[in-house]
């Protein structure tokens, strides 16, 4: 494998990692009852499409047939990738919750 093979499949990796944090917070505000567009557009504001969002909106499954995702799984996740924003906004609502 040479280089420039290696580096499309490091960022192929990436790709599917980040699609699959994105699940996980789209499922997470299903679980709780919250619109994941919404909170995603409060985190941020100047993204008014998120391909990557839509996409995982068409896998989700209602609350009452999804696994449990913890709260701190999902800010480990979100951490994992940097989006700081957005796990700020997911803490406003855990703190909501409580």
């Amino acid at each position: 494998m040479n280089s420039k093979q290696l580096e499309e499949k490091i960022i192929q990796n990436y790709q599917g990692e980040e699609k699959m944090m994105i699940l996980v917070f789209a499922q997470w505000c299903i679980n709780h009852d919250l619109n994941p567009e919404e909170l995603y557009l409060r985190a941020y504001p100047n993204q008014f499409s998120n391909i990557a969002l839509k996409e995982a909106m068409e896998l989700v499954v209602p609350k009452d047939e999804a696994g449990e995702i913890g709260d701190d799984t999902l800010l480990g996740v979100l951490a994992l990738f940097g989006n700081d924003d957005l796990a700020f906004v997911v803490t406003e609502e855990i703190a909501k919750m409580k």
